[in-house]
């Protein structure tokens, strides 16, 4: 059996979904509404057409995303499929710092005392 791909134009917001960068369609609308969808640079709306070749900037939980679209997909496809419609150029994370560990109160512990306050500020670095 064939794969859905093809090399003529489809939708960025059925593209995104069928490349699994969001859950659904409608997800991927929003996001393209809310402008966390470019294309080639520019904002992308909903029903704009993406052709092999065009650079996605996508923000997923956060993150900047940066896809270059390989073959367009219409329908949602298995994950290996989908793994070779698109090219993620984006650029590793930097490494975590070492962050000292900040005190955890218990939850439902009520408000801080003053004195409390005090050592949390002192501890942050915030000391008057």
């Amino acid at each position: 059996m064939p794969t859905p791909t093809s090399d003529s134009p489809v939708r960025i917001d059925a593209w995104l979904w069928a490349v699994r960068q969001y859950k659904t369609r409608s997800a991927a609308t929003a996001a393209c509404r809310a402008g966390h969808v470019r294309v080639n640079g520019e904002r992308a709306k909903a029903a704009q057409s993406v052709r092999p070749g065009d650079e996605v900037r996508v923000r997923v939980d956060g993150f900047d995303r940066q896809l270059v679209v390989r073959a367009t997909l219409v329908k949602r496809v298995s994950a290996t499929i989908a793994a070779t419609a698109v090219e993620d150029r984006t650029p590793p994370p930097p490494p975590r710092e070492s962050v000292a560990i900040l005190p955890v109160r218990e939850r439902g512990a009520g408000r801080p005392t003053k004195r409390e306050r005090r050592d949390l500020e002192k501890l942050r670095g915030r000391e008057a």
